[in-house]
């Protein structure tokens, strides 16, 4: 399993060479100090970008972030309908036993929604 330093560099090496990505934060119980850490700790990953739509149609770019065993797809369920110009997600396990929550979201729904979407701290990786 990858360490958190490298999955940290990684988070921001893909936030600093997209330049759709203009911020990255991470929510979750790794951003709370008090959460007991496990090898089941996800990574809470959201990156505020400048529009969604590219990322959904086009599902290539998630591959920098590993070799995926399952994705799925919750904002696509028809019974829970989702805004996907404001925000969009995806819930990856990876080969090496790595679990990832990334959501993509548009500034003005990161602006709107940051303070009830972490319940907690916020950890700013890049901006």
């Amino acid at each position: 399993m990858r360490s958190e330093t490298v999955m940290y560099r990684m988070f921001m090496d893909i936030a600093e060479t997209d330049s759709r990505i203009l911020a990255v934060y991470m929510n979750g119980s790794r951003t709370n100090g008090k959460a007991p850490k496990d090898i089941f700790q996800d990574y809470d990953i959201v990156f505020v970008v400048t529009e969604t739509g590219s990322f959904i149609s086009d599902r290539e770019w998630i591959r920098k972030f590993g070799n995926i065993l399952y994705m799925q797809y919750p904002d696509e369920h028809p019974d829970f309908p989702s805004d996907k110009d404001s925000f969009y997600g995806w819930l990856m396990q990876f080969d090496d036993g790595v679990r990832i929550d990334l959501h993509v979201e548009s500034v003005s729904h990161a602006k709107a929604h940051i303070q009830e979407t972490i319940g907690g701290p916020v950890s700013c990786m890049h901006q």
